[in-house]
């Protein structure tokens, strides 16, 4: 019974989240603290990028909504490799630099020269999706900031190695820049293998069940 109410209290949250990215994108407040409380919610950003200190978090792969909602609670990955591309954002009009999740790049672009073509220097509204630190999971390795690999979201290190306030977002895939990195890498599907476990758990109790009826009832030598 309890993989039965952790699927349903699951699924309520992937619904939940769902519902959070698609409302309406309000004005990043210039506080982290605000900021905080509005984890996967859309926000709306003017300024300009600063591509002399970009940060990458690898390996990714390509998020694609669809895909991500087929394979809920399949071991699966998009076949294709690369990297999230972190870029500190100035607001003009609240004064500050945050950290924008520009999106994602293939390893054979993870270089900058290799796309000059969205490198875009002037000023530029986008909208994004707040995110806050993740602690690091079992397995993934330390983040290398001298060798600026980064394996997932630290944003107080992120924002002294590139002097932005802990403010993060994923910029959403309407603010993706013709030849740069792609938007929308927002993971809003999770894995959700309750049902695995149900099944698995009630299959090993009828087993269980099978064989005690036949040893103790029946008297069969197993």
């Amino acid at each position: 019974m309890c993989q039965i109410q952790r699927r349903k209290w699951k699924l309520k949250l992937i619904a939940d989240l769902e519902a959070r990215v698609l409302t309406e994108p309000v004005p990043l407040p210039a506080e982290p603290l605000e900021v905080k409380d509005l984890e996967y919610r859309p926000v709306k950003v003017r300024g300009y990028f600063d591509h002399s200190k970009e940060l990458y978090i690898l390996p990714r792969s390509l998020v694609d909504p669809e895909k991500e909602k087929r394979d809920a609670g399949q071991l699966m990955s998009n076949p294709e490799s690369g990297a999230n591309v972190i870029t500190p954002f100035y607001c003009t009009d609240l004064g500050i630099t945050i950290l924008v999740n520009r999106g994602f790049v293939s390893r054979k672009k993870l270089k900058p020269e290799m796309r000059l073509k969205g490198q875009i220097e002037e000023e530029i509204e986008l909208t994004g999706v707040v995110r806050l630190s993740e602690t690091r999971k079992p397995f993934v390795p330390e983040n290398n900031v001298e060798r600026n690999r980064w394996h997932y979201r630290d944003l107080e290190a992120m924002a002294r190695v590139t002097g932005a306030e802990p403010i993060f977002i994923d910029a959403d895939y309407k603010s993706t820049i013709p030849g740069g990195p792609i938007g929308g890498q927002t993971r809003v599907a999770l894995r959700n293998e309750h049902m695995q476990y149900i099944i698995t758990w009630y299959g090993l109790c009828a087993v269980t069940s099978y064989m005690w009826y036949k040893k103790f009832i029946q008297k069969v030598h197993l």
